[in-house]
């Protein structure tokens, strides 16, 4: 994984600090890939820790190891995490495969120009003891806004065009959806349409708190939407293509 790009002050507030009360949403996500996470587990892209202390809960991971190439993120997950084992730098400094289980990416796959070079790191991690990748990326191109050049996002994902990256990197497909179709729909109206910068805290509480809920309980129990604002992956490293339907 190579470093991100330097981001602005204001792109780290939308990020870490606007999102921080976004707990139902965090709390979703994991939701599907706890399944998946066991034994020792790689966290790439933690961040400030922000979902790093909800894998911590998760009592069938036996080592978490969060990986985060950028110095003040790090500073500052320290700062919250002091015990938590952290690598300053990325994935490629990682050198024993038969080590992991699991890898978490969410959110990070968007930042890397050469993902198909990361992906196959990841497959190469896990190929031992054929461990899962849980993977968590920004969906449809169509509503790529100018804020996410801010960000350093260079795309965002099709299901098939993940799918092909997947397998081409030697995953076989366990679960690939996509994810949240109510904030398909809000992005692109606020962040598309009306080119806003930023979010503000308020509007990502209500959202989390009074919005989000019911569409993830729909697609969730009922059926995953054809559209999303994100994409959801599990795979397995081993390679040829065995999706669920």
């Amino acid at each position: 994984m190579k470093e991100r790009p330097n981001e602005s002050a204001s792109t780290a507030d939308f990020e870490f600090n606007a999102l921080r009360d976004a707990e139902n949403y965090r709390r979703a996500i994991l939701k599907l890939f706890a399944p998946h996470l066991q034994g020792r587990v790689i966290e790439v892209g933690a961040g400030v820790g922000q979902f790093t202390v909800l894998l911590r809960e998760l009592g069938q991971i036996q080592h978490l190891l969060s990986v985060e190439p950028d110095s003040r993120f790090c500073a500052e997950f320290r700062k919250a995490l002091p015990g938590q084992p952290l690598l300053e730098g990325t994935v490629a400094a990682l050198t024993d495969p038969s080590q992991w289980n699991g890898i978490l990416s969410i959110n990070v796959l968007e930042h890397i120009r050469e993902d198909e070079n990361e992906l196959a790191m990841y497959a190469n991690l896990l190929q031992a003891n054929r461990g899962k990748l849980c993977l968590f990326v920004p969906a449809r191109q169509e509503i790529f806004a100018p804020i996410e050049n801010d960000f350093g996002h260079h795309r965002r994902y099709s299901r098939d065009g993940l799918r092909t990256k997947l397998e081409r990197a030697g995953f076989k497909l366990v679960h690939l959806h996509y994810f949240n179709l109510i904030g398909y729909f809000a992005w692109w109206l606020n962040f598309q349409v009306r080119r806003r910068r930023k979010f503000s805290p308020a509007m990502v509480r209500l959202f989390d708190r009074a919005i989000f809920p019911l569409g993830f309980g729909f697609e969730s129990r009922v059926s995953w939407p054809p559209v999303g604002q994100s994409l959801v992956a599990v795979a397995a490293a081993g390679g040829g293509s065995g999706l669920s339907p």
